[in-house]
């Protein structure tokens, strides 16, 4: 049988497992794309294991920050853990939101450890046309 070993993914287990699970003071961080859908901005995170009731979202401003804790499996008395890579403890992720983003309609949806959010583009920051009026002649100022 071959087996592969990855260093790096080594080094980074063994950090984790010195510097501990997340806490609210020092959180993890997650992961998480985003991109322009139409006329709105969509964040996905990515928090397997996680219940929604464990999800935290809040924006001040335009800081958009979202938190979410991870918890231990209650386990049977008589179990014993052979190997344990998934980590556990809070995880967070601050985005700076451009001023030109609706932040009161955000709609957030947590589906297959999966948190979508969708921020609209506000009114005032979408292309508009501007229409040119047309003098009826010259106005003459007296004083």
């Amino acid at each position: 049988m071959l087996m592969r070993t990855d260093p790096f993914r080594e080094l980074d287990r063994l950090a984790q497992q010195l510097m501990g699970p997340g806490t609210w003071s020092k959180p993890s961080a997650m992961p998480m794309d985003a991109y322009r859908e139409g006329d709105e901005y969509v964040v996905a995170f990515d928090l397997p294991g996680v219940t929604a009731d464990a999800i935290d979202i809040d924006v001040e401003r335009n800081m958009l920050t979202v938190k979410a804790e991870r918890r231990p499996v209650t386990k049977a008395d008589d179990v014993q853990m052979e190997l344990s890579e998934r980590p556990l403890g809070v995880f967070s992720r601050q985005i700076v939101l451009a001023d030109t983003l609706d932040t009161e309609h955000i709609e957030a949806d947590y589906d297959t450890g999966v948190l979508t959010l969708r921020i609209p583009i506000a009114e005032r920051a979408k292309p508009r046309k501007i229409s040119i009026g047309v003098g009826t002649g010259h106005k003459e100022i007296s004083g």
